[in-house]
């Protein structure tokens, strides 16, 4: 498979004020978490950019880009873009693997009430594993038949949730910057053709990309 990046022209203008109440409110969680300094608790928490990120949802709803609307966050943190993702109306799951943070992401979503399932577990699914090494972190494939068949990836799930992975049309994440090629990588071997990745990195750059077939790459 082949990842095809998107361009996006994305507007300036200020958020509509239901989403600026979800991104106010997670802010003021967020300022209380670091004025108590309980991020010294979950030392890996690394905000995002919540309204960008609703510009580039939106961007891509707005071109019907997603074969759907089945969303799910990588590392959500404290669930502010998966509560937009379900403002503007899909069906959310949010994953992460820490207690606490997951905690705050479901009393975030809970109180703003949004249908978000955040899931306590971790975004490599069974079959997969990762470990860090000098360059990041590596992908890990268990030894099995066909160790890339579609069969194999269909069936994939995440523990607690309802859907197959090949049923999420839309992957946010905000990784770290040795993280950002395993996160590609990820995407690339787990997802569905046709599905969406969206990546912020440090540096302000934004990745959009689609999975398409090895043929439909060699078309363009």
């Amino acid at each position: 498979m082949a990842l095809e990046e998107i361009d996006l022209d994305l507007s300036n203008d200020e958020p509509p004020a239901e989403i600026r109440a979800i991104i106010d409110e997670s802010d003021r969680r967020i300022d209380a978490l670091f004025a108590n300094r309980g991020n010294l608790r979950v030392p890996k928490y690394m905000p995002s950019d919540p309204e960008l990120f609703f510009q580039v949802l939106k961007a891509i709803t707005e071109r019907d880009l997603p074969l759907g609307r089945v969303f799910c966050e990588w590392g959500c943190g404290f669930g502010t873009c998966a509560c937009i993702a379900a403002k503007l109306g899909y069906e959310t799951y949010g994953i992460e693997l820490d207690p606490k943070m997951a905690k705050e992401a479901r009393s975030l979503t809970d109180d703003l009430g949004f249908p978000v399932e955040i899931l306590e577990t971790s975004y490599v699914p069974d079959g997969y594993d990762s470990y860090s090494g000098m360059g990041g972190e590596i992908l890990i494939k268990e030894e099995r038949m066909g160790s890339r068949d579609d069969h194999f990836v269909s069936e994939s799930i995440y523990d607690g949730m309802d859907r197959e992975i090949a049923e999420i049309d839309v992957f946010f994440v905000y990784p770290w910057p040795q993280e950002q090629a395993f996160m590609r990588e990820l995407f690339d071997e787990i997802a569905v053709e046709g599905a969406v990745l969206i990546a912020f990195h440090k540096s302000g750059e934004i990745l959009v990309c689609r999975k398409i077939g090895e043929n439909d790459d060699e078309g363009e």
